[in-house]
C-alpha cells in the first residue's frame, strides 16, 4: 500500500479516472478603457477533482478555496454584504466563460507534496512519524490513504 503522499495521490489520480473534474478558475480585474472601468472576471486555468479539502489535476494538487457556481448577473435583494460580494464574484464566473450554474473553484492554493513526504506540511496535508495525514476540519486530522479512501468511494 502507497504511504508517500505522491505515491497517494498518483494512486488517487488512477482511481478517480472517469470521474467528473471541476474546474479552476483565478480572479482578473479588468483595466480601464477611455477613462471606465468594466467588470472584473473569474477565467478558467484548468480543472482538477474535488475530493474533499484537496484539488487533484493530473500533475498539481490544490487545498481548496472557494467553491461558488457561475451565475448570469441579475438586480437581486440581499440582507448581507457578504451574499452581494459572493454573488458578484458568480456573475464574474459567468463572464469569465464559466457556464450558468458550473461549479467553479477559486482562492485555490498549491501544496508542495515533496515537502510533505519529507515530513513537512503544506495546506491541509503534513507528514507526521511517518504517515501523511490530512485536516480536514478545524482539529480533524485523519490519515490521507483513509481519507482518499472515504472520498473517492463518495466521487464515485
Amino acid at each position: 500500500m502507497p504511504s508517500s503522499a505522491r505515491a497517494l495521490i498518483d494512486d488517487a489520480r488512477r482511481r478517480l479516472s472517469g470521474v467528473r473534474r471541476d474546474r479552476l478558475g483565478v480572479r482578473h480585474e479588468a483595466r480601464r478603457l477611455l477613462g471606465f472601468g468594466r467588470a472584473s472576471r473569474i477565467l478558467p486555468v484548468g480543472d482538477a477533482w474535488h475530493v474533499g479539502v484537496l484539488l487533484i489535476a493530473d500533475e498539481e494538487v490544490f487545498a481548496t478555496g472557494e467553491v461558488l457556481r457561475a451565475r448570469a448577473e441579475a438586480i437581486r435583494g440581499y440582507t448581507a454584504e457578504s451574499q452581494r460580494a459572493r454573488s458578484e464574484r458568480a456573475a464574474a464566473a459567468f463572464r469569465g466563460g464559466f457556464a450558468e450554474g458550473e461549479p467553479v473553484h477559486i482562492d485555490w492554493t498549491p501544496i508542495d507534496v515533496d515537502a510533505v513526504d519529507a515530513g513537512g506540511a503544506s495546506g491541509p496535508l503534513s507528514g507526521v512519524d511517518g504517515v501523511v495525514t490530512v485536516a480536514f476540519a478545524a482539529g480533524a486530522r485523519m490519515p490521507l490513504a483513509d481519507y482518499l479512501d472515504d472520498r473517492i468511494a463518495l466521487l464515485r
